[in-house]
């Protein structure tokens, strides 16, 4: 019984967050997805935890998936937030009159 909730609210987390997603304006997503960078190291730490939990080669092979899948969530939104700001230095040295 507890895989059937756990598939359901499984379901229901995937669909919630495909529809907020689905209505972020495409200009606003790397402002929103910097912001959350805090949310990317949660997970991450929850897949370590899930891994550091497992007992059979079935759960933690998916717990190093999670794990890798959240590490590489973490770096694609530093990296992100990293070109989102050299975006925004380099407008700022244009309007000094500074070398770009």
């Amino acid at each position: 019984m507890t895989g059937i909730i756990a598939l359901y609210i499984f379901m229901l987390a995937a669909f919630t967050g495909y529809e907020v997603i689905a209505r972020v304006p495409v200009i606003l997503h790397t402002p929103l997805m910097s912001g959350s960078n805090f949310v990317h190291g949660i997970v991450l730490v929850g897949a370590m935890v899930a891994l550091g939990n497992a007992h059979t080669p079935l759960e933690k092979t998916i717990g190093f998936v999670g794990v890798l899948l959240a590490s590489g969530n973490v770096v694609g939104g530093y990296v992100s937030t990293e070109r989102m700001l050299e975006m925004f230095k380099s407008s700022q040295d244009k309007r000094k009159g500074g070398k770009a």
